[in-house]
């Protein structure tokens, strides 16, 4: 099937003809109306005025001031740097666009893996995704930097700690005249950036990439004026543990090995072993936690925060946005936010040109100074379903109130009701772990009594209600062993046609067109591969969830053996969400213990023992108690439960665990 490539308004390198030029001088002069498009561009919008053919392809290694790998100096990092050239022909200075990542060699950038390459002098020639061939047209340089240890950096990769924020801000540094940069990787001639940089730098990156921006942020460097974390970690604890409780393959080391090049892991040793002694599984916070949390520095960030974020993200899970937007919400942060119903999926692959014309706007306007009111639009844009977005002015919007909401026993065990009244003193529900079922399975079962979750759900809704925000849920629980870990999660029931997050491309289907954004060149080509949303067909939909340790009850940084036959109170924080749950739909709390696939299992298998009349859930609803009253106060009509959901199939594939993910890995 042979490839349609289409064209957009935006991707054409329109690059200005320039009369035939008899001197060197007359081109130069000819030059400057280049500076005057820009300017008179519609709504203030930077144009594709420059030759991304003859742009300046060059590497630079900027020392770190660190020396990581103890070989007696100081580490530099590869800084691969693109930019038009005519500007600083002109003696006119531009702003940067840095994505500094880990993975340019060893896995590749974007849907299509793609990496760095290079000619046979070393020269770049590849730069992955499409801020290079978009952005160098219109007057910005980028700049990709490989992180300390990968690819052709010195050093050693920590996973998210102090090296790998300096390996960027130092560039950040170099680019403001205050970091060493030089010609070659041992060399002493210098390369500098004071010719041709501003200063001014926007970060961006998925994942790994994107969080390294937010450290970089959080050190509050001068001369970042913004940065644009997608599906980014804003502590790596909460990558690896929740609330004491082990997720995924919980110690960083094997993700140090996974990225950095052979030679780094050669002599990197020393460094992985200190990283493994400090990160225990058992989830006890240490001082190295702390280095890699960066939400409590967020009063230290000065440049704006465009966070974009997949609400059903089970790699770079959703906590890892609310956190960090609170933090900035409490600072004052100037910010914005998109929030897909994708997976770990860029903005690129589900939204595309919208993303583009957006991200064009927020760097001209950060960047280059244009006031084109984007920083006066709506805040935050939601996806409500698969294509179908929504926004707001601020978010979570106002009028968004933490609703307690009580669960209570039903007719029969486990199968309860949600509600505003508390539970009576002495109602108990009791679950037993069962590591062989996920939320998926609890959630097809909300209708039937089974010995492994606890189930609480309101009646058919009246109207509309809108979660938005973070949850918490509180439960007083008592083990029948020393430890036990326990999961959840609030739960959309009802028939509805979602992304597909669980399967394979996490709600995206790729297809063989492509589409063009931005110049090309033999090397390195703006065009990309479609995508078009992967849907499926459900009857019940998790939307929000929260793990812990119950052994964290009375410190959440320390776990401790659990007394069997005691009861414990412990709160478990959900992560953000942004969901209607419309019309005919019910509301659900589940608590049950390991989620398959996304917990780690405790030690022993405990039954717990839930006193409702002590656990209840904080749920950040729109218009608060009175909106649940409301949705609440009367049946939507006898549509059967539970709606779709038949016992045993929602419709949907549960989260599979295949392999340890990394950040940055689409499954």
């Amino acid at each position: 099937m042979p490839i349609r490539v289409r064209r957009t308004r935006g991707a054409r390198s329109s690059c200005r003809t320039l009369a035939v030029a008899a001197t060197a001088a007359l081109t130069a002069a000819l030059l400057v109306p280049t500076a005057a498009a820009q300017a008179a561009a519609p709504a203030g919008e930077s144009q594709p005025v420059y030759s991304y053919a003859e742009a300046v392809r060059e590497s630079v290694w900027v020392d770190t001031g660190l020396d990581a790998d103890a070989d007696g100096r100081t580490d530099r990092v590869a800084v691969d740097v693109v930019r038009p050239r005519e500007p600083a022909a002109a003696g006119r200075k531009i702003p940067v666009i840095m994505d500094a990542s880990p993975y340019y060699a060893c896995c590749g950038r974007g849907n299509e893996s793609q990496r760095k390459t290079y000619d046979a002098d070393g020269r770049p020639v590849q730069f992955p995704l499409f801020y290079d061939n978009y952005f160098v047209p219109r007057g910005y340089a980028f700049v990709a930097v490989d992180l300390a240890g990968t690819s052709r950096s010195d050093g050693c990769d920590d996973v998210g700690g102090r090296s790998d924020v300096q390996s960027a801000k130092a560039v950040v540094d170099w680019l403001n005249g205050r970091a060493r940069g030089y010609t070659t990787r041992t060399g002493a001639e210098r390369a500098r950036a004071a010719t041709w940089s501003t200063g001014d730098v926007g970060m961006i990156g998925k994942s790994w990439d994107g969080t390294i921006a937010n450290g970089v942020a959080a050190t509050g460097v001068e001369g970042l004026r913004t940065i644009v974390p997608i599906g980014s970690i804003s502590s790596w604890y909460d990558y690896f543990h929740s609330q004491g409780a082990p997720l995924y393959n919980a110690n960083p080391t094997w993700l140090s090995e996974y990225v950095n090049s052979p030679e780094g892991n050669a002599r990197c040793g020393a460094v992985q072993e200190r990283i493994a002694t400090a990160t225990p599984y058992s989830g006890d916070w240490t001082p190295a936690w702390t280095e890699r949390d960066y939400v409590p520095d967020a009063g230290k960030v000065k440049a704006s925060v465009f966070v974009v974020h997949g609400q059903q993200d089970l790699n770079v899970r959703a906590n890892q946005f609310g956190q960090w937007w609170d933090a900035l919400a409490a600072h004052g942060v100037e910010r914005k936010i998109w929030l897909s119903q994708t997976g770990h999926v860029d903005p690129f692959d589900f939204r595309r040109a919208d993303w583009v014309r957006t991200l064009h706007r927020w760097f001209d306007h950060y960047l280059l100074g244009y006031d084109n009111g984007i920083d006066r639009e709506p805040m935050a844009d939601v996806e409500r379903a698969p294509d179908r977005w929504t926004t707001d002015r601020s978010w979570p919007p106002r009028g968004t109130v933490p609703t307690v909401l009580s669960p209570a026993a039903g007719a029969l065990p486990g199968v309860g009701t949600l509600g505003r009244t508390p539970a009576p003193r002495g109602t108990t529900e009791t679950f037993t772990d069962d590591p062989n079922l996920s939320e998926i399975e609890w959630a097809a079962d909300i209708d039937r009594s089974t010995p492994a979750k606890a189930g609480f759900a309101t009646g058919p809704l009246a109207r509309d209600l809108r979660i938005s925000g973070s949850s918490t849920v509180t439960v007083t629980a008592t083990p029948t062993t020393s430890s036990a870990h326990l999961t959840a999660v609030l739960v959309d029931l009802g028939p509805d046609t979602i992304r597909a997050y669980a399967e394979p491309g996490e709600g995206i289907t790729t297809l063989a067109e492509r589409s063009c954004w931005g110049a090309s060149t033999s090397g390195d080509s703006a065009c990309f591969k479609e995508t078009k949303a992967r849907t499926a067909q459900v009857g019940a939909t998790v939307v929000s969830r929260g793990w812990a340790d119950l052994g964290t009850w009375a410190d959440p940084r320390q776990g401790r053996p659990l007394t069997p036959g005691r009861p414990y109170t412990l709160t478990l924080k959900l992560a953000a969400t942004d969901h209607v749950v419309p019309a005919g739909h019910r509301l659900a709390l589940i608590v049950a213990g390991t989620d398959k696939d996304l917990l780690d299992p405790p030690s022993t298998t405990p039954t717990v023992t839930l006193d409702l009349a002590r656990t209840r859930a904080s749920v950040p609803l729109l218009g608060g108690a009175r909106s649940f009253d409301r949705a609440t106060a009367a049946r939507a009509g006898d549509l059967g439960a539970p709606f779709g959901v038949q016992s045993g199939d929602t419709g949907a594939a549960a989260p599979r665990r295949t392999g340890a993910p990394i950040p940055g890995e689409v499954r």
